[in-house]
């Protein structure tokens, strides 16, 4: 079976990796010379095979981006590379006897003009690969005596055959306008100066690597704060996952197994629990282990403690706080995630177990974690990437106190905490996009590690 298997995913990627055969290569050599007109006017090719909609729109989106780059685009591309420098300037008006202010460049609008334009040529590139390849595909039809689709022909295909190029093109474009365009700027904005240091918030130049070699730069304030930081993240990324899930799964067996009563009462309980709004629950928590809150309150009035308990001042106090209230708020998730699972595996397997005198200890290890494992994998995965972002449940409960004098971090502050930080706060704009560039190559690395031992250890117990 697993052979068969194999067999097919190889047969299949044998297919995927076939020579498609109306590449722009193919084109250039084998392609006539309509086709190879299309090179430099797009849509030639299939104007001559009477596709005129097709050929003429291909042609009229070519002089509308040559239009643009000669206009605007040559002049955008120029920007980016220098980032502007001239300041606004006031002038005195001898006639108007009054001081006027004289524009002066904006170097965020550069770069984010510039970025945009960078777009709109690959998006072109894409245009033209796909023109050429669409003239070689009817040339290729015309000499073979095969009909060549006309505008109706397309048009039908884009509710059968093909679907996909009807149906993506505006999610593709939402993508791209409001997800990989700011990613790109933010990556572009990593390698400036742009921050209020020095002023450079309106006028700022290209630096190279320099931020990079701050933030990694352990004699550096910046450096220690991000490599602390860094250090803590990760530490609470781990506890919070795994403390979640495993205390969530041990709940929910306890909750399945045959002696317990009213399971659905007990379900219904973590399930209102869970409809609460999450920064209701992290507020409430805020306030009731704040100095003057409840607890310290009940404490002291019935002459428990003497001073209050420094549940948000204390670093150490602090992170456990988060870690502690973070399972009390994630757990009915977990509980409602598992359940189902769990009462998908098949009750004889368990049977055999005991019969074979296995333990409950080994039963969890040997048949329940492996066969969680293989399912919610990419649960925990996206869990685990969900709390190194977690900013949350780190800036409403504790706000990433306590933060030490002429620091910009906090003892409970996450990378992404500190990364608002750095830009809303302190306007510390080209260290943030590097923080962002940082908490993504982290989250990246750690996602991958975390798949591969899942991976691992469902092969090694045999979930194949």
């Amino acid at each position: 079976m697993a052979q068969a298997i194999t067999n097919k995913k190889s047969k299949m990627k044998k297919i995927r990796r076939s020579d498609y055969p109306y590449t722009v290569a193919q084109a250039a050599a084998n392609g006539d010379i309509a086709t190879r007109i299309s090179f430099l006017i797009l849509g030639f090719g299939s104007i001559v095979r009477k596709q005129f909609v097709k050929g003429f729109s291909y042609l009229v989106l070519e002089v509308l981006f040559i239009w643009f780059m000669i206009k605007h685009g040559a002049s955008l591309l120029v920007d980016i590379f220098h980032l502007g420098g001239q300041e606004q300037q006031k002038v005195w008006n001898e006639a108007k006897g009054v001081f006027e202010y004289t524009q002066g460049d904006n170097s965020l609008l550069m770069l984010l003009y510039g970025v945009a334009t960078l777009f709109i040529i690959f998006a072109f590139i894409c245009l033209w690969v796909v023109s050429i390849e669409s003239a070689y595909k009817a040339y290729c039809l015309w000499d073979k005596g095969k009909k060549v689709p006309k505008f109706k022909d397309d048009v039908k295909s884009l509710f059968d055959s093909n679907l996909h190029a009807f149906l993506l093109p505006l999610p593709v474009l939402g993508v791209v306008v409001f997800t990989i365009l700011p990613l790109v700027f933010m990556i572009f904005m990593a390698f400036t100066n742009y921050s209020k240091l020095g002023s450079h918030t309106v006028i700022f130049n290209w630096v190279g690597l320099k931020n990079f070699a701050k933030i990694l730069n352990f004699s550096d304030a910046i450096g220690s704060t991000f490599w602390s930081v860094l250090g803590w993240t990760l530490v609470w990324a781990v506890a919070a996952t795994f403390s979640n899930y495993f205390l969530g799964m041990i709940l929910a067996m306890v909750i399945n197994r045959r002696g317990t009563r009213a399971k659905g009462m007990w379900r219904a309980i973590f399930m209102l629990s869970a409809a609460v709004p999450q920064f209701v629950s992290l507020l409430l928590m805020r306030t009731i282990f704040s100095q003057n809150g409840i607890v310290n309150t009940l404490l002291i009035n019935n002459g428990i403690i003497d001073n209050a308990i420094p549940f948000w001042s204390n670093a150490t106090l602090a992170r456990v706080m988060v870690i502690v209230i973070n399972i009390w708020i994630g757990i009915p998730f977990t509980v409602m995630q598992v359940t189902g699972i769990l009462q998908s595996i098949p009750e004889e397997i368990y049977e055999a177990a005991r019969v074979d005198g296995a333990g409950p200890v080994k039963i969890f290890f040997k048949i329940t974690l492996p066969y969680m494992l293989f399912v919610t994998a990419p649960y925990l995965i996206t869990t685990f990437a969900g709390n190194i972002n977690n900013f949350n449940v780190i800036y409403l409960l504790s706000n990433g106190a306590p933060t030490p004098v002429g620091k910009t971090a906090g003892k409970t502050d996450l990378l992404v905490t500190w990364l608002y930080k750095l830009t809303v706060d302190n306007q510390y704009y080209n260290l943030g996009a590097v923080i962002g560039i940082m908490t993504f190559i982290v989250l990246a690395v750690v996602s991958l590690v975390t798949y591969h031992n899942t991976a691992s250890y469902k092969d090694e117990e045999g979930f194949q």
